[in-house]
């Protein structure tokens, strides 16, 4: 009687689970409408204008909303997106309940159409794709974009388009993005508007593909594909930053997710790292993965790194030496919604002001990464194969997907300098593994940073509103310092129950 009474006890359990995912997947479609209806309105304080002939992508439809209309909508859509994933996930680690929700396959293809439909409309949520266009413009017109910024170019119709504070700072890009944008530089011409066109082209390309390769590394387990496609392909996040907001970060996730899933292909695998580097140095991290799956085959270790140090190497000689300033520089920049802005508070207050303490936290936060990275590895090794999806029950060690993600996952918690954005690595890298705790974690960190970056310009933000930035943004940092400390003394735990033998295997006294 009681075992019957807990079985129907855990079936309404997993049917409420099922329920409330359902709620989650409507929030999810709900919040992906929402932003594109923010592109579809037109210039805002959430999609800076675009100049060029209206007969060019991307489509608006001009209608210039309420700015405080326009804000609201983009913050229904953040808390829409990150309250619907928190309710769906979970949902994925039952059968009854995970089997209730469509099908992995439907919502990559959903996810898909969504990325394509953005990419015909103007970017939102920041003004860096007006950057990625000047840098490109610079480079057509023979400026170099690592020494000049767009202030440097008066009167052109691209370069005017930059807004602050970015206009005088040369670009930080590597030199495959700066490539990519000259590309679109020279397909637009003088029109700011087909720049953007091709940019958020290739940009959505790149998720689409990501999205691809990853569920055809999860197809045969639909419980795991599923869950891909959420983290990424059906991402209302992701969709909202990577896509709509269009940041060259989704072309360096592309390349190492694809660099992972290159396994038994060092040559590949390390070209296509040294690309991801070469787009965006910090996605050099996920490197670290595949190379420590080699570390015991050091011919393969040594192609591969080979492999991915020459096309590093071979961007930067054409970009020149001067690319690789602008990466010194901001490696030690501090954003205000991390935890090391309170950090920089304190020193301030307590030893002086007349410092902004950098280079000390530029060491804790390296500190606090190889913590973060050492528990969440810890944990991983001590469950064994069921983080690692691409590896069979047993199979011994971390498999690089495994480690790219929990190295990954430590730097967008751990970093001084982090943008939303940022976490689409983390995402590519954790749909490549097994489900845990780890995904609410970083939905909430994303969540949070989200909200924080509403938006993420200065032009054109209501005078009344300035309290999002003023007071919002800095106290997300409080909110960040709770959780990262929550991940890690959860990993902490969760290692040491994993480690301890269930009572029935322990031997008789």
């Amino acid at each position: 009687m009681c075992w019957n009474t807990r079985v129907t006890s855990e079936r309404r359990h997993d049917t409420a689970r099922g329920r409330l995912a359902w709620a989650g997947m409507w929030a999810i479609g709900a919040s992906v409408l929402l932003t594109a209806v923010i592109g579809l309105l037109g210039p805002s304080p959430m999609v800076p204008a675009l100049g060029g002939p209206s007969w060019q992508p991307p489509y608006s439809l001009d209608a210039r909303p309420d700015p405080h209309l326009a804000i609201a909508l983009a913050a229904a859509a953040i808390i829409l997106g990150g309250l619907g994933l928190l309710a769906t996930l979970p949902a994925l680690r039952t059968p009854l309940s995970g089997g209730r929700l469509p099908d992995g396959r439907l919502l990559v293809l959903l996810g898909c159409l969504a990325a394509a439909v953005l990419a015909f409309l103007p970017p939102s949520g920041s003004g860096d794709h007006l950057n990625y266009a000047a840098y490109g413009r610079m480079l057509t017109l023979g400026l170099n974009p690592y020494t000049h910024g767009a202030a440097d170019l008066p009167g052109d119709a691209i370069a005017d388009a930059v807004e602050r504070p970015w206009r005088e700072e040369p670009s930080v890009y590597g030199p495959v993005a700066t490539a990519v944008q000259a590309f679109a530089s020279w397909v637009g011409g003088d029109s700011l508007r087909l720049t953007i066109f091709v940019l958020a082209l290739v940009n959505a390309a790149a998720f689409i593909v990501t999205a691809l390769l990853i569920d055809r590394f999860t197809r045969h387990d639909e419980a795991a594909r599923r869950r891909a496609a959420l983290l990424w392909a059906a991402n209302p996040l992701l969709l909202y930053h990577l896509v709509a907001g269009m940041h060259v970060d989704t072309l360096a996730v592309a390349c190492m997710v694809a660099a992972l899933l290159a396994r038994g292909r060092p040559v590949g695998g390390g070209v296509l790292l040294g690309l991801g580097v070469a787009i965006k140095v910090n996605a050099g991290l996920v490197a670290l993965g595949p190379a420590w799956e080699l570390r015991r085959r050091p011919g393969r270790l040594a192609v591969m790194a080979g492999c991915a140090l020459a096309v590093v190497v071979a961007g930067y000689a054409v970009a020149g030496t001067d690319a690789i300033a602008p990466v010194t520089r901001t490696s030690k920049a501090i954003s205000h919604a991390t935890i090391w802005k309170l950090v920089q508070g304190w020193l301030q207050s307590v030893v002086g002001t007349g410092t902004a303490y950098r280079g000390e936290i530029q060491v804790g936060s390296l500190l606090l990464l190889a913590l973060l990275a050492w528990l969440l590895l810890r944990w991983a090794a001590r469950t064994g194969w069921a983080w690692d999806i691409g590896q069979p029950a047993g199979a011994a060690g971390l498999g690089a997907p495994v480690v790219a993600a929990g190295l990954a996952v430590a730097y967008v918690f751990a970093s001084p300098y982090v943008l939303p954005w940022y976490d689409g690595l983390a995402f590519g890298m954790l749909a490549l593994v097994a489900g845990s705790a780890v995904d609410g974690f970083l939905v909430v960190h994303l969540l949070a940073l989200s909200l924080a970056y509403l938006p993420a310009r200065v032009d054109g933000q209501p005078a009344d509103l300035g309290w999002l930035s003023g007071v919002v943004r800095p106290q997300t940092a409080w909110v960040l310092l709770a959780l990262t400390t929550a991940l890690a003394v959860w990993a902490w735990r969760a290692a040491g129950r994993a480690h301890t033998p269930p009572a029935s295997a322990a031997p008789p006294p």
